[in-house]
């Protein structure tokens, strides 16, 4: 079994801009199974505007029965992921809750789950899973360090969606600056053959767009394409 807080430093190491989140997360639950007391597989899921997935996963138990709590809209993982809390089930036997999920889970081997919620309050949430072969697997302590393990993995996913805010916002003020110079272009085009003002061939530009219904860097592009061509 890993030194909790020797895997946590470990995970500190990482360079969350540098490392694909799917990475680190599964590097997340493969640790948190090799450090908490208890834990045989682990897993990590994340639920989004429209559907959970499994990000991460360190065997084919906890796959299948994240899948199957997906696909049933039920079962301790996505009520963490929803609730950001933590959602223990002791004996999969003999836990009223979700009895559909925990007969499956029984009947695959799964005798205890932990599920803690990611504090993570955007657009997708989710949840570290921990599956047992046994009954009564996780302690106090287990949960303690499970929570550690969650915070790091929430940590991660925050540091994903800030870095894909940024990268849209600078894809998209490349292509601000892409169409900007193509109007430019079209300006000077017309600037040349009609011998206006900057502002006169922008107020042309502006009333072929309205004329043509479309959008002014589309006509722009037709026009500055259009005057490269070989006469």
């Amino acid at each position: 079994m890993a030194d909790s807080p020797g895997a946590l430093a470990e995970l500190g190491r990482i360079r969350l801009s540098e490392v694909p989140l799917d990475d680190v997360l599964l590097r997340v639950a493969t640790v948190a199974r090799d450090a908490v007391a208890g834990a045989d597989e682990a897993s990590v899921t994340l639920v989004g505007v429209r559907k959970a997935g499994s990000a991460a996963f360190t065997g084919e138990l906890a796959r299948s029965l994240d899948e199957w709590q997906y696909e049933n809209e039920g079962g301790p993982c996505l009520e963490a992921a929803a609730s950001t809390a933590v959602i223990s089930v002791a004996d999969t036997i003999t836990d009223p809750r979700w009895p559909r999920y925990l007969r499956r889970a029984s009947a695959a081997g799964a005798r205890s789950q932990l599920a803690v919620g990611l504090p993570v309050q955007e657009a997708v949430t989710g949840a570290l899973n921990l599956y047992a072969l046994r009954p009564d697997a996780f302690d106090d302590h287990a949960v303690t360090v499970a929570q550690s393990f969650a915070g790091y993995a929430a940590v991660a996913l925050a540091n994903a969606q800030s870095y894909d805010s940024t990268a849209t916002l600078a894809r998209q003020m490349r292509e601000a600056m892409a169409h900007r110079a193509t109007i430019e272009q079209a300006k000077g085009i017309i600037m040349a053959e009609q011998h206006c003002s900057p502002e006169e061939a922008f107020a042309r530009l502006s009333r072929l767009s309205q004329h043509a219904n479309r959008k002014l860097r589309e006509v722009a592009a037709a026009l500055v394409e259009q005057a490269s061509r070989p006469r």
